[in-house]
């Protein structure tokens, strides 16, 4: 992870072609592009290996989320239930449209805590929105059985596990509406961009509109499209909806590598005793994008991190201390740092989201290291990562032993 890692003559020849015909913009221009459709192009092979009805790329994964929400009906008054781990732009999306984000707990599967999301539901709840973090899937079921006992929508943001399954379906395309990023550390990516997959036609056609200033699309002139509706500039253009085109066709290697490489560092830890892992609802969907496990206490965690820098093991995150995917660092959310003005009561709301307690996200996190699996590695390099972190973390536990 990512598809950075291995960019190269494919990628280069799709880029090519648009760049032969000077047309980068998606839209319009009909002749001179020569048949050249990049965005279209990545569209359908979106739907047909994800099993999606409709796609529609978009500028960003924020710009995907945003959309799906416009396009969902979720605005004003609504409330939208998210977790406690995700980047920030997830938080940010819900915000964007007026909505209030309504953070709850993760379990031990890094993803939202389907108890936690039930008693979080009021009379304002709008719509679910799991984070299937790092590579694997949030727990779908009780997702499902949630919404559909409380008349929810269900918006996947699937965006950091592009290519995991759910009993056998593509995360993304089990909700109402999913999204991914293709950003440039993603597992696949465009360099920016993002889409939004839904089976629903009227979500769909809202989607194309809401990302192109509420173009309608449906004539041969864009000067003399209707406008149903208001729209934004979330448009990707041609020359990277080209490389998403080369990055998708290239998935299924990136995958194989990513699992082979995840299970030779999964053997390395699994025989200490000490390290439990995260637990994922279907093993046989993970994309092993990340290998993310627990030690036995906050103290023992940070002396591993610390002794995995000393030895230069890069790629090991410790959310805990991370700025931008863990609520418990959004301290420009939790001071208000806000630059344009918001309504005293969204503004409120908002801020008692981002000043919650959240004791059992905490003793998780606090225990939490993600190792992100590289694409590049040979076997060679990744059994010798493995047992260099195996070495050290059994290092620390000795001294930990020691001092106790």
């Amino acid at each position: 992870m990512p598809g950075y890692e291995l960019f190269g003559d494919a990628e280069r020849n799709q880029v090519n072609e648009v760049l032969e015909t000077g047309i980068l913009m998606r839209y319009g221009f009909d002749g001179a592009r020569k048949g050249i459709w990049k965005a279209k192009e990545l569209e359908s092979d979106i739907c047909n290996y994800f099993g999606a009805g409709h796609a529609q790329l978009v500028s960003s994964g924020t710009a995907a989320l945003t959309t799906a929400m416009a396009a969902l009906g979720i605005g004003a008054g609504d409330e939208v239930i998210m977790p406690s781990f995700t980047f920030v732009a997830s938080f940010e999306a819900v915000v964007s449209v007026g909505a209030v984000p309504v953070v709850v707990e993760i379990d031990d599967t890094l993803t939202m805590d389907p108890k936690s999301v039930e008693a979080a539901i009021t009379s304002k709840t709008k719509a679910v929105m799991p984070v299937h973090m790092c590579g694997s899937m949030a727990q779908l079921d009780e997702l499902k059985d949630i919404c559909t006992r409380h008349n929810l929508l269900l918006l996947e943001d699937a965006c950091q596990a592009i290519g995991a399954k759910y009993k056998g379906k593509h995360v993304g395309t089990i909700g109402d509406a999913g999204t991914f990023s293709f950003d440039f550390v993603k597992i696949i990516t465009c360099a920016e961009g993002g889409a939004v997959m839904t089976n629903k036609l009227d979500v769909y056609e809202k989607c194309d509109q809401y990302s192109d200033h509420g173009h309608d699309h449906k004539g041969k002139d864009r000067g003399a499209d209707l406008h149903p509706y208001l729209g934004y500039n979330f448009r990707i253009s041609e020359l990277h909806a080209a490389v998403g085109v080369a990055q998708l066709k290239r998935l299924p290697e990136f995958l194989e590598m990513q699992l082979k490489n995840h299970n030779i560092i999964f053997e390395a830890l699994k025989a200490i005793p000490e390290v439990t892992f995260r637990r994922i609802p279907d093993e046989a969907g993970n994309t092993g994008s990340f290998l993310s496990f627990f030690l036995p206490t906050e103290a023992i965690t940070r002396a591993v991190v610390t002794e995995f820098q000393a030895r230069g093991i890069a790629g090991n995150f410790y959310w805990f201390d991370n700025n931008w995917h863990y609520i418990r660092k959004w301290q420009h959310l939790q001071h208000g740092s806000f630059m344009h003005k918001f309504y005293p009561e969204h503004r409120a709301a908002i801020m008692e989201q981002v000043n919650k307690a959240f004791p059992q996200s905490d003793a998780l996190m606090a225990r939490c290291i993600s190792s992100s699996i590289s694409l590049t590695w040979t076997e060679t390099q990744a059994k010798e990562r493995g047992a260099s972190m195996a070495d050290a973390i059994r290092k620390v536990l000795k001294e930990a032993l020691a001092t106790a």
